[in-house]
């Protein structure tokens, strides 16, 4: 797979979503279930669309069904967090240079309090509202007018530069803006405009993750419906539950109760406040990078938690779930090896080796935002049930 951005475009024109529709992220899930990240989250796209004017008024609407939920995978996307997309929301547009297949993810808002996180108070509309009707249209202007731009090729020289595609995208986000930079000047918007959406992405360590995710979307995707695989394709959370889904096994959810990531906390914020784990960002670790290859951006632990030493040991234990090594995407510190790629639920099942995910944290009442990053694993149940599932399946077993 050759991941490429191709396109900056609304979330109603690339992925179809009708006023009052919503993508979330990890498996299906309905409001009666969200975790507040999510529901806070829905709440906030429900006033940014206009279809509420205030937050108690969407928790409302929404308690009596007024929205359609699906999850972002269901469509080919991935959301971060809470991965709420809504129709007036832009989106990231990548394509394979090989099929043509495509995949998709919003912009990314930031850290703190930001909608992903589960935030909805007037700052957080505010910059929503300029991303829609200032930043989306510079980037996809700037993108038509320079022609695709390999996000792969970004992807494996950030892991020569410290960052791991997951938690550290800082150099990532550098290049993009580095790639783009003329294109935006040439155009005909206001300089005032570009030179906010400059200083806000060249500000925004984590706008990578938003390209870093569809790129490993499509990877991925690349390895679904391959009979009696026992490859990991999707792994992803929605606040509530954890859910994986296997190459052998299609569509099909796999899920069990989200664990609560274990880490640093930001201010005054504690265990206490901190969601079980949420978001598509997993997609990441999916297909080798984020805490897959921590050896590689030891520095990730200052944000995470942990030590450099830890880095290293998670990443070589990784070699032990996988199915191969990825030679795009090598590792400096293991003299260039190549990253683990390719979770096998059977090596899962038989070693007792979890996925190592790192990640941040959102805090469990509505409207609260980032409360900090750490550690998580999935739960062991998802693999235990994958792998009866494709044994129940196999021919003559």
């Amino acid at each position: 797979v050759r991941p490429q951005l191709v396109d900056v475009r609304p979330a109603g024109e690339a992925l179809g979503l009708r006023p009052g529709s919503f993508l979330h992220a990890g498996p299906p899930i309905g409001w009666e279930n969200a975790a507040g990240p999510l529901r806070g989250a829905l709440m906030g796209a429900m006033v940014f669309e206009g279809l509420a004017d205030t937050p108690e008024q969407a928790r409302t609407r929404l308690q009596r069904g007024g929205a359609e939920l699906e999850p972002c995978h269901h469509r080919g996307a991935v959301g971060p967090m809470a991965g709420v997309v809504s129709p007036s929301m832009w989106v990231f547009e990548l394509a394979d240079a090989d099929t043509g297949r495509r995949s998709w993810c919003s912009l990314n808002e930031g850290l703190g309090a930001v909608l992903r996180y589960g935030a909805y108070g007037p700052e957080v509309m505010e910059r929503l509202r300029w991303m829609s009707r200032v930043l989306g249209p510079l980037l996809r202007d700037a993108v038509r007018s320079h022609g695709p731009l390999d996000i792969g090729a970004v992807l494996a020289q950030m892991l020569q530069m410290g960052d791991e595609g997951h938690n550290r995208n800082r150099s990532g986000t550098l290049m993009l803006l580095r790639s783009l930079l003329p294109d935006l000047l040439s155009g005909d918007a206001p300089a005032s405009d570009v030179a906010a959406a400059a200083d806000f992405i060249g500000g925004n360590d984590h706008f990578f993750l938003n390209l870093a995710m569809p790129a490993a979307k499509l990877m991925a995707d690349a390895a679904r419906n391959v009979p009696g695989s026992s490859a990991v394709v999707a792994m992803a959370r929605n606040g509530t539950e954890f859910g994986i889904q296997v190459s052998g096994c299609g569509d099909r959810w796999f899920t069990a109760p989200a664990l609560t990531p274990d880490g640093l906390f930001l201010g005054s914020f504690g265990p206490e406040d901190a969601n079980p784990d949420i978001g598509d960002s997993t997609i990441a670790e999916t297909c080798g990078l984020g805490g897959f290859v921590m050896a590689t951006a030891p520095a990730i632990v200052r944000f995470v938690g942990g030590d450099a030493g830890f880095a290293l040991r998670t990443t070589r234990s990784m070699y032990e779930i996988t199915l191969a090594e990825n030679p795009a995407f090598q590792l400096p510190i293991l003299d260039f090896r190549g990253a683990p790629t390719g979770i096998d639920v059977t090596r899962v099942v038989r070693t007792g080796i979890l996925p190592q995910i790192n990640t941040g944290m959102a805090g469990r009442e509505p409207g609260t935002g980032q409360v900090g990053a750490g550690l998580v694993t999935p739960p062991a149940e998802c693999f235990t049930a994958a792998l009866s599932a494709l044994a129940a399946e196999a021919p003559g077993l």
